[in-house]
């Protein structure tokens, strides 16, 4: 069992910057596949961004060049650092793990507007 607990969301005008951190507890946290997705409003779940226990990164292209997801396996700790914020990525943003399944967080709030 993992239990992720996200933090680091909130309200952010255009073109600032926000860093999610997702904290797990439970289980050896660097041998798991890490990531974010997020749901905006009437909009689908999507990958926003990916880590592998080796550290080999993925990102969706909307998020290539402005979002940088990273990891600390000494804090067993995720983070997606958000830059120039846009409109369209106010979501609410979920930290998952993944080792033979998936596991997830609550969820954090981010809105974007000025």
């Amino acid at each position: 069992q993992v239990q992720l607990v996200e933090s680091g969301g909130g309200l952010v005008q255009p073109g600032g910057s926000l860093r999610l951190s997702c904290a797990a507890s439970g289980s050896i946290f660097s041998i798991y596949a890490m990531g974010w997705y997020r749901q905006g409003p009437g909009k689908q779940r999507e990958l926003v961004a990916s880590i592998t226990s080796s550290g080999i990164t993925n990102y969706v292209d909307s998020a290539k060049g402005r979002f940088t997801i990273s990891r600390d396996n000494a804090k067993n700790t995720v983070y997606l650092q958000m830059n120039s914020l846009k409109p369209e990525d106010t979501a609410v943003y979920y930290c998952y793990a993944h080792r033979f399944q998936r596991y997830w967080g609550q969820g954090t709030q981010v809105t974007v507007s000025s």
